[in-house]
């Protein structure tokens, strides 16, 4: 019918996914497996998130004795796609071989690399990120790689062949947000490979909001686990990502210092 208006139709979430070394993933939350008070309640949270790709803290889960719980038992890896990562390393020598033994347990080829500095702050040590992703990339890995909110230095890890990019919003568990936009804007636009907030996100919002800015995806744990209720609160950050990155396609209004009046000024009843 001439004038009539046609809604806009929204996309499948299958035409909305997004693609990290050829593997193809429809939820844009990855959650992490750690700081839960038992195994069951991992399990749960991470169902009620609606991930598809979750993280595996080698040095600290087990993964290989049967005597032990183990996370495979609660958390199957034919549903779910395990991203090893080398929390808790210091070094690029530590890092390595972390993984590496990773790949001999379970034949995991897709990792996230991290390399943290010393306490308090456990930032990003970027001399030994770089150091540990060569090393890695030589020996065939598909590196995801956690660092600093850095355009040039995330620029240099894309092309030594990370295949996915992952600066912090705020330091790991700390909870507070996304700190700097800016500069995640300016990394984001440069960027040729997947761009996903790694560390900070403490509440839906900041989950959104890394979303808004044109995250491809969002990587948290301590947000969920140390939440209260932490199955209720992985399913906010389900809805905040969601509607985080619909906010991000719809392309919100400009920004402007004065009013602009909802209704117009002419035709006036008078």
């Amino acid at each position: 019918m001439d004038g009539a208006i046609q809604a806009t139709p929204e996309l499948a979430p299958q035409e909305d996914s997004w693609t990290v070394a050829g593997r193809r993933f429809r939820s844009r939350l990855v959650v992490g497996t750690g700081k839960y008070k038992d195994l069951e309640e991992t399990a749960a949270a991470i169902e009620a998130s609606g991930a598809e790709m979750v993280t595996v803290a080698v040095r600290r889960v087990n993964l290989s004795d049967p005597k032990a719980p183990m996370l495979q038992d609660y958390v199957d890896p034919k549903r779910y796609t395990y991203l090893p990562n080398t929390a808790g390393c210091h070094t690029a020598k530590d890092a390595v071989r972390t993984l590496r033994l990773a790949r001999e347990a379970g034949g995991w080829n897709l990792v996230k690399l991290e390399v943290l500095g010393p306490p308090p702050h456990l930032y990003p040590d970027m001399t030994a990120t770089f150091e540990a992703a060569d090393a890695l990339i030589r020996d065939g890995f598909e590196v995801m790689v956690y660092c600093a909110d850095d355009p040039v230095a995330a620029k240099r890890l894309e092309e030594m062949g990370c295949v996915a990019i992952m600066p912090l919003g705020a330091p790991i568990g700390s909870g507070l947000g996304v700190q700097n936009p800016a500069m995640l804007s300016l990394l984001i636009e440069q960027a040729g490979v997947p761009v996903l907030v790694d560390a900070g996100v403490g509440t839906a919002s900041d989950a959104a909001i890394a979303m808004e800015i044109g995250c491809d995806a969002v990587l948290l744990n301590s947000a969920i686990a140390h939440a209260k209720d932490p199955v209720r609160m992985a399913r906010a950050m389900k809805a905040a990502v969601e509607a985080g990155r619909l906010c991000r396609l719809a392309g919100r209004m400009p920004r402007r210092m004065g009013a602009d009046p909802s209704s117009p000024l002419t035709g006036l009843i008078k």
